[in-house]
């Protein structure tokens, strides 16, 4: 079990709901599309790293700032005598290294990972020394994509490969490790620095009106939802769902889209549209959230 895990970031899901709910422009697809395929990269790298026996700390998708800089870090594993920092890049297809740069096969060149690793490393590195810690940090970038090839490989680069994980993670299990307080608090100390929201989202501006309305499938996104009694079925995967549930999904969501809104009876009501009962709006916000002001004022938070 993580120490900190991994959660899909506010911007990634407020693309996904944005691509659903109102279709996005070929230049914000490929934004989404490029982050859902690097949280799915990280995701699998996760099932490597929860594997572990060793003792030690994981800090997954860490969020910093020093000295008004911001980085991130996918993966933080701490041992006993030392910390190990991982980069996931889940690139796929044929790459090669040249000149300390990196291109697709079609020689267009990419970000070189190795810079982006620099970067954080030295951050890190003083973050940790401002905390007190004097452990040595070893880094490396992960190539989690069973289909990703790089050629002309220099021997002396910090590159994992997907055919390289279980004899990475042999030796990490292999580590002699005893943690004690003084590993706790400088995990404990990490985690109250993370930043909850990037403040470099890139996202498209859009607006209540533009969105469409119903509650959409937790399973396929659809929103071809019918409501039968208590529960929510979706009429396209099938899959089913309690209607109080799946009106909070919804608020979530309502939520996360415009933080700003209030939220009352009436705007879930309208947002949520299959729900035809406010009554039945009314007592899911009222078994899960606090009310604040009486009659035509009533609103949740």
């Amino acid at each position: 079990m993580p120490f900190k895990p991994r959660i899909e970031s506010a911007e990634l899901l407020i693309l996904k709901s944005l691509n659903n709910r109102m279709g996005l422009s070929d230049k914000d697809t490929q934004h989404y599309l490029n982050l859902k395929k690097g949280y799915e990269g990280e995701v699998q790298f996760d099932l490597w790293t929860e594997g572990l026996q060793s003792e030690c700390f994981i800090l997954n998708d860490l969020l910093l700032q020093l000295n008004n800089t911001v980085f991130q870090i996918d993966s933080l594993i701490i041992f006993s005598e030392a910390l190990y920092l991982f980069e996931v890049k889940n690139y796929e297809g044929d790459y090669y290294f040249e000149s300390d740069r990196l291109y697709k096969k079609s020689k267009s060149e990419i970000t070189n990972p190795l810079n982006q690793l620099s970067r954080s490393v030295s951050l890190l590195r003083q973050l940790l020394q401002s905390l007190g810690s004097d452990l040595p940090l070893y880094a490396s970038i992960v190539f989690i994509n069973s289909e990703f090839t790089l050629y002309q490989t220099p021997l002396n680069k910090p590159f994992i490969f997907p055919t390289q994980l279980k004899r990475i993670f042999k030796d990490l299990n292999a580590i002699p490790s005893r943690l004690n307080r003084k590993h706790k608090l400088l995990a404990d100390k990490l985690i109250s620095r993370h930043l909850e929201e990037s403040p470099f989202k890139l996202l498209p501006t859009y607006n209540y009106g533009q969105l469409r309305k119903g509650i959409t499938c937790v399973e396929c996104t659809s929103f071809l939802i019918l409501v039968d009694g208590k529960k929510c079925i979706c009429k396209k995967c099938g899959h089913e769902e309690m209607v109080s549930t799946a009106v909070i999904r919804s608020v979530k969501e309502f939520k996360l889209l415009f933080p700003e809104q209030k939220i009352t009876t009436s705007v879930i009501h309208e947002w949520c549209n299959v729900v035809k009962s406010k009554k039945r709006i009314r007592k899911a916000l009222g078994q899960n959230y606090k009310k604040i002001g009486v009659r035509q004022w009533l609103y949740y938070e």
